[in-house]
């Protein structure tokens, strides 16, 4: 999972997300990079807008947190969170999470 936040942390901070960016940034962080796993991340990530994916990722569990936050609990709060789960289609997680599991 290492490589998957070394390139959201590249993206994050507008610069290129090559081999040599995301190994750099595994190495300060004290990872010892795999230059395969490096080069399968970055030409896994040709097609993919990160920008797009991480908003995606981000606003699904926030978006099924927030009834239950305001409906301040009881038996109330239960099946509003159950309409909103239903609501979401389940290709909006699978992108970001896809990543992730190629290089877990």
């Amino acid at each position: 999972m290492e490589y998957v936040y070394a390139a959201m942390l590249l993206h994050s901070a507008e610069k290129n997300i090559d081999e040599d960016a995301v190994s750099a940034v595994l190495t300060a962080a004290g990872v010892d990079a795999d230059g395969a796993r490096v080069k399968a991340l970055v030409a896994s990530l040709g097609s993919v807008d990160i920008g797009e994916a991480m908003a995606t990722a981000v606003a699904a569990p926030v978006a099924s947190a927030a009834p239950a936050a305001a409906g301040g609990g009881g038996a109330e709060a239960a099946p509003a969170e159950e309409a909103a789960a239903e609501e979401e289609p389940e290709e909006e997680d699978a992108g970001f999470e896809g990543l992730g599991s190629l290089f877990g």
